[in-house]
């Protein structure tokens, strides 16, 4: 968590600056910290790890431009235009606080600079420079990242695991893949772990928002069935969403390839696996 906050303290410090919009910078920095669980810079720091963490730099830029583009996320997700939702992390999400014109150009700013440090830092490794460019690029854009999957919201029907796939495994994925290829590992591997990671955390989230305290989760619950969104819950209901998440958890744990840091990052997922759900439910499933 420390390599993680320090590496987006750095990137978020460089846009506040002469020249910039200081409201715009403030909405940026906003939409950043403090942060939440930051799941997925960890990953990916968590990967790198096994597979040796050799440019550790490198590896510490591609977490926070995975974390700066899960922000952006965030902050266009909550847009009247989508969830209008009116808090994230347990304050008044970014368009509450800055109007919806700045939540726009912040979501936007964050995914930019998520794709200039990741080519300043890459100057060192150039030869990684490709495979983290396109990991990323992939886990956010068409026809499988994370654009796309806000954008099967806006279709009539969505196949529940495309839809899971594409809004929050893509970017799982992105994770898992970007730190083995900060390493210098092949990333190809690693997709199928990112990828039932993030299905298993939307499992959840889908969870989390029918059994929820809004205080525990820093936002507003019951906006799937307000909106009438594909939902884990609404298909299979809570028990089997319980069981789905487990299959999904035990399926991404015995997929990690062999690498130096195997047997630790099992481990690792195991015990994080857990702390995906509501406190009432986790300590029902206990």
């Amino acid at each position: 968590m420390a390599r993680i906050e320090l590496a987006l303290e750095s990137a978020i410090k460089g846009t506040e600056v002469p020249g910039t919009p200081p409201r715009l910078a403030e909405a940026m920095r906003y939409s950043v910290f403090p942060g939440g669980h930051r799941l997925r810079p960890r990953l990916c720091v968590a990967v790198a790890r096994a597979c040796g963490d050799d440019a550790p730099e490198l590896t510490d830029a591609a977490a926070a431009s995975i974390e700066l583009l899960h922000c952006a996320s965030l902050v266009h997700d909550d847009l009247p235009c989508f969830d209008d939702a009116s808090i994230r992390r347990s304050k008044p999400s970014v368009h509450k606080a800055f109007g919806e014109p700045l939540a726009v150009l912040a979501g936007d700013g964050l995914i930019v600079l998520a794709f200039d440090l990741l080519a300043r830092a890459a100057a060192q490794r150039p030869d990684r420079l490709i495979p983290l460019m396109g990991v990323v690029s992939r886990s956010v854009g068409v026809p499988s990242g994370i654009i796309a999957g806000q954008a099967w919201e806006c279709e009539p029907q969505a196949d529940l695991s495309e839809y899971h796939r594409a809004k929050t495994g893509a970017l799982f994925a992105g994770a898992t893949m970007a730190g083995a290829a900060a390493a210098g590992a092949d990333p190809t591997p690693w997709r199928f772990l990112g990828e039932r990671l993030g299905e298993a955390y939307q499992v959840a989230d889908d969870l989390r928002d029918v059994a929820a305290d809004p205080e525990e989760i820093g936002k507003p619950v019951g906006r799937d069935a307000a909106l009438g969104r594909s939902s884990a819950v609404r298909e299979l209901g809570i028990a089997g969403s319980l069981k789905r998440l487990d299959e999904l958890a035990e399926s991404a744990i015995d997929s990690i390839p062999a690498c130096p840091g195997q047997a630790e990052l099992q481990a690792l997922i195991r015990m994080e696996s857990r702390r995906f759900l509501p406190k009432d439910l986790a300590r029902a499933a206990a």
